[in-house]
């Protein structure tokens, strides 16, 4: 009978199952990993709940880097991230497939075996996601100073947006609220971004702009509309640049 571990929707929840199943020593058509609340049981199959810890996230984290690579280690990361169902089956079935290869640090190579396939494609979709939003992001100064911007991603990129903001602005204080996932990316000046899962926005904060922010926002407006040239406009061109997903929270675009 194949058995399945059951994990919650995050990486730790994840790699936990990965953990569990990875001790059974079993063959990849013997054993799976199911999300938490988006599985569909099958016939002859034993479903184990996993209980998360971060202990046996960071040794599977260490299993991965130490065996399979940083390349690989990424890849996985970010396929994790993706919001898609059977991506804890696919990221476990592509390990089980580097036990069976002569190098396990050239799995990401062997894009034939269907599952890692799926963990290549996953992960790119989820990196073309986090490019989009580190040119896409608009902050705006709040009146307590805090720069702050809300997007609303299909995958949990805000780790993938972490360190390029961190970078780019060490010395202010800023968050970015991933509206879809409920899950804000804070960062206080001088010290290492955070998130911090499962919070609603206070809506009533976050719209209080400061005086200099409200003004910045009509010259860019007033710049934005007046730099077109109207006979040149290509509303295909530009959705193929900026696709209509990302415009809701974009200043230019708001009303």
């Amino acid at each position: 009978m194949k058995k399945v571990y059951v994990c919650n929707d995050s990486v730790t929840g994840i790699f936990s199952a990965i953990y569990e199943a990875w001790k059974t020593k079993l063959l990849e058509e013997q054993v799976g990993i199911a999300i938490k609340g988006r599985m569909e049981q099958e016939f002859f199959c034993e479903y184990i709940e996993v209980e998360e810890t971060e202990k046996k996230a960071i040794a599977v984290e260490r299993l991965i880097r130490q065996h399979l690579g940083e390349q690989a280690y990424r890849c996985i990361y970010y396929a994790i991230l993706a919001e898609d169902e059977k991506k804890g089956d696919a990221v476990l079935g592509a390990m089980l497939e580097a036990k069976r290869i002569p190098d396990s640090h050239r799995i990401m190579e062997h894009l034939s075996h269907p599952k890692v396939g799926r963990v290549f494609e996953l992960s790119r979709k989820v990196s073309n996601e986090a490019h989009y939003y580190i040119e896409f992001v608009r902050f705006a100064e709040l009146e307590n100073g805090v720069l702050f911007s809300e997007i609303e991603p299909k995958a949990e990129v805000l780790s993938c947006l972490g360190d390029h903001f961190a970078n780019r602005f060490p010395l202010e204080n800023w968050m970015i609220y991933d509206k879809t996932h409920r899950t804000f990316l804070i960062h206080e000046k001088g010290k290492q971004w955070m998130l911090a899962v499962d919070v609603e926005l206070n809506r009533d904060i976050s719209g209080r702009l400061s005086a200099s922010e409200r003004l910045y926002v009509k010259l860019w407006k007033g710049f934005f509309e007046n730099i077109s040239i109207r006979e040149r406009e290509s509303y295909e061109m530009q959705r193929q640049h900026l696709p209509l997903h990302f415009r809701e929270h974009m200043t230019e675009f708001e009303e």
